[in-house]
């Protein structure tokens, strides 16, 4: 199993990115920032992720010609890989070479996780391993994906997919998305919010949401949604309703809502929900094991409700979920407030 498995054996998680002929940089700088980099913020003796680029030549040019890679391991590098991170490239509809779609397809043969980075979708979908299965990319590239992989169900309007082995991440800003959310599915909530804080992105946004959020210029300033959010976290064990948000916010609920489809491509129902099974993830690693002090406090309200929501965003009961991340989880030192 890949999913933090390397942990148990005393090693970091091993991640091997691909970089042909045409890589975008920005999904190689993803990849190497998310797992490459020390994470001092941990405060773990050692990482938890190890990154090894690789390339099919020993100088790859990436798009554009901005640079040529040069210096990096050959594709054997894979074979070592828990996780292989496949970035996109502009010429999708040209193939993939040989070498590169062999290793992909070895790769995920022998059971380690491979995840594509914006339209690395692409290279998968060529190496044939997304057939019959979800998967997304890039809104536009979209429909040339379906004409090229008709046998592939294509989720073109969410950030990211998590078919278990196979994962997928639409835009290039979704690849952060995804990333986090791979820290999260490895080391729980706590740690991938640590690591988010380092980042100054989002702790959480659900691969459902859409892609492509349209931001209009707006008509008055201070439309800004900042507020309210920063509010409504502070009360997740209050029954807060979308009528109280709004009221907060000065706006009429159907105001509200277009703000937040808008802003966030979410509900406000949808988002306050995920903030309240966050919260309560959370309170579970952190060792409570009353489940219905964690629905109370997160806002959740009954155990019931709780196992329900737990496991259908983690895909774990929270008893599961407790022993995965609870007691194993390493201490993550807490922001100063």
């Amino acid at each position: 199993m890949p999913q933090g498995s390397s942990q148990a054996n005393g090693r970091p998680h091993r991640v091997a990115v691909i970089v042909d002929e045409g890589t975008n940089p920005f999904e190689v700088g993803v990849a190497t920032e998310l797992f490459g980099l020390p994470r001092p913020e941990l405060g773990l003796p050692g990482p938890l992720y190890e990154v090894t680029l690789c390339a099919p030549t020993p100088g790859v040019r990436m798009n554009h010609g901005f640079f040529t890679l040069s210096g990096v391991p050959g594709l054997e590098a894979v074979d070592g890989a828990d996780t292989l991170v496949v970035p996109g490239r502009p010429d999708n509809v040209v193939p993939r070479g040989a070498a590169v779609l062999d290793a992909i397809r070895r790769t995920h043969a022998r059971g380690a996780r491979v995840m594509s980075l914006c339209t690395g979708s692409f290279a998968l979908a060529e190496a044939g391993l997304l057939d019959g299965r979800r998967a997304t990319t890039h809104w536009l590239w979209a429909d040339a994906f379906r004409e090229l992989h008709p046998k592939v169900l294509l989720e073109p309007d969410v950030l990211f997919v998590d078919e278990g082995d196979l994962l997928t991440a639409a835009g290039s800003a979704a690849a952060l998305d995804l990333g986090l959310h791979i820290w999260r599915r490895d080391h729980g909530a706590e740690v991938a919010n640590a690591v988010s804080r380092r980042l100054v992105f989002a702790a959480h946004r659900d691969g459902g949401q859409r892609q492509f959020v349209e931001r209009p210029v707006p008509e008055v300033p201070d439309a800004s949604l900042a507020p309210l959010l920063a509010w409504a976290r502070e009360r997740l064990g209050e029954p807060l309703t979308v009528a109280e948000l709004a009221a907060r916010a000065a706006v009429s609920p159907a105001t509200l809502h277009r703000r937040f489809r808008a802003q966030l491509g979410t509900t406000p129902l949808a988002w306050l929900t995920g903030e309240r099974v966050a919260l309560a993830c959370r309170l579970i690693e952190r060792g409570e094991e009353r489940l219905d002090v964690v629905a109370a406090r997160s806002g959740l309200g009954t155990a019931a409700n709780l196992r329900a929501r737990v496991r259908h965003a983690t895909g774990l009961s929270p008893s599961a979920y407790r022993r995965r991340f609870g007691t194993s989880a390493p201490e993550v030192p807490r922001p100063r407030t």
